[in-house]
């Protein structure tokens, strides 16, 4: 089937099977590879993605359920000569060991920021309690989404 995509405010059309989920799309046909695969249950985060600003897991959405709403990754959130405050505040922090849940987590909190712009701790636990990371860096995520916060004010 063909759908037409509106990622990071381009349209693309691709030509895939109704259930594929979104993150083999956006990493094998779009070449974004912000969004990882990591659990493929809509476990880890690490595909986190927007759809019409939400957070959703990349890869358990199907394709077809997408419809004209808009995608956002990690690639548009900010630009080399202007990251976006996660960015800067999870380089400052030195938040990512790995960085391969760092996708997951910016983005997770990217959403829970334009709905929330200045997060208690507890919120800001709750809206990454489904992002998981190995290197156990959560208290430098943490401090970085609280600068962010920060920074916005």
């Amino acid at each position: 089937m063909t759908f037409t995509l509106t990622v990071n405010g381009q349209h693309h059309v691709v030509d895939v099977a109704a259930d594929t989920p979104l993150l083999y799309i956006l990493r094998n046909d779009l070449q974004l590879n912000g969004p990882k695969f990591g659990c493929g249950l809509s476990q880890c985060g690490a595909c986190t993605v927007h759809l019409a600003d939400q957070a959703i897991r990349s890869c358990v959405t199907p394709v077809s359920t997408v419809g004209d709403r808009p995608i956002t990754t990690l690639e548009s959130l900010g630009r080399a000569d202007a990251l976006h405050p996660l960015q800067q505040a999870f380089i400052d922090e030195q938040a990512a060991q790995c960085a391969y849940c760092t996708n997951g987590m910016i983005m997770s909190a990217a959403a829970l920021l334009k709905q929330n712009p200045q997060p208690s701790e507890h919120d800001i636990k709750q809206a990454l309690q489904g992002n998981l990371c190995r290197c156990g860096s959560h208290v430098r995520v943490l401090r970085a989404v609280q600068r962010a916060a920060e920074s916005q004010a």
